[in-house]
């Protein structure tokens, strides 16, 4: 992009300050559509497993529910509690709702469609992620209420719990990849199931790695099962319990973009992101663009956490902590020693 604006005229600083504003509003409109978007799909979802029909009434089958809803929150009126930390209060969101954005800079929607191709991009995305539990952790101290504070402790010991858990999982993931950049962990999927699969998911070793990956990613983004930190039946709405107006929508969009993030990853780390399914000729797979090969995979996975979230009921927070702690944290430790051990073996050639 930065050569197509220097064809334009202009000199090298220009055209990369202009490629780069370029590449990144490319990619945050876009996905605060999805955003959008995916509040009526994940509404829609709730209501078919409950027999209900949902958002139906502002627009065509109710599309323009969530632009809707949208508007209401930007036409009411922004309320500060009196006893709050006004600055803090309002950076907040800010925080949530930024950070959730940052991460997608390493996202690849293809071969060359990524905004910074960089080496470290798996473990860019694990520190950019860790930051998000700074706005809720904020957030609830600075409202000075009882339940958005003990709601912001419960964020934190939750996604610091799970966090690590990830991580050691994300190691297994570099490893047998070779790389941690993004599309050189794509490409390392290319036929990797049988020479016909593109896929880390058909690895033996690695399917359950992703298992523990997609319900870590739950309890990373609060999602239902472990949506401990709003739980409404004990903290009313959490965190957010004491924000109005467009500082409360910056919550719900940062959330959603997370939970867009982590459905990226799940497909770009074991599904053959942009890549298609199957790596035969015989169907013109190749011919489809990878960005929709990606947003079908984004797609499949949003439609698995609403579904969990619909039907599953939520954990105890000792059950939540217990699965963190005494369960992933050990299995993840057992498969870096198991994934390591295999790769030494067969890879590297250790026992010749």
């Amino acid at each position: 992009m930065t050569a197509f604006f220097q064809s334009l005229g202009m000199n090298y600083e220009w055209a990369w300050f202009v490629a780069t504003v370029a590449g990144i509003l490319l990619i945050a409109l876009p996905l605060m559509l999805a955003v959008a978007m995916i509040i009526y799909v994940d509404r829609k979802v709730w209501a078919a497993i409950a027999l209900r029909r949902g958002p139906n009434v502002v627009g065509p089958f109710g599309l323009l529910q969530s632009f809707a809803d949208g508007l209401k929150v930007f036409l009411q009126e922004t309320i500060i509690p009196s006893a709050a930390n006004k600055g803090l209060f309002l950076i907040a969101p800010i925080v949530t709702f930024t950070v959730a954005l940052l991460a997608w800079a390493v996202i690849p929607f293809g071969p060359e469609a990524v905004l910074a191709d960089i080496n470290i991009g798996l473990l860019y995305v694990l520190a950019i992620s860790s930051l998000g539990v700074y706005g809720v952790v904020v957030s609830g101290w600075a409202s000075n209420s009882k339940y958005p504070f003990f709601s912001a402790m419960r964020a934190a010991a939750q996604m610091i719990s799970y966090e690590v858990s990830i991580g050691f999982l994300l190691v297994c993931v570099i490893l047998w990849a070779g790389t941690s950049n993004m599309n050189g962990i794509i490409e390392a999927q290319r036929g990797h199931g049988l020479g016909i699969v593109n896929g880390f998911f058909f690895n033996p070793l690695l399917f359950p790695i992703w298992v523990m990956f997609l319900i870590s990613a739950l309890a990373e983004t609060a999602r239902a099962p472990f949506d401990l930190t709003e739980a409404e039946s004990e903290l009313v709405a959490g965190y957010q319990t004491e924000y109005s107006s467009m500082s409360f929508a910056l919550f719900w969009l940062g959330e959603y973009a997370n939970v867009l993030l982590m459905c990226a990853l799940n497909a770009i780390l074991f599904f053959g992101g942009w890549l298609p399914p199957l790596n035969v000729d015989l169907i013109p797979w190749f011919d489809i663009p990878g960005w929709i090969w990606l947003f079908a995979k984004i797609f499949m996975f949003f439609f698995i956490f609403s579904w969990v979230k619909a039907t599953v009921p939520r954990f105890r927070y000792d059950q939540l902590m217990r699965l963190g702690w005494k369960v992933f944290l050990p299995l993840s430790l057992l498969f870096i020693v198991l994934v390591s051990g295999w790769l030494m073996l067969t890879r590297y050639g250790v026992a010749a």
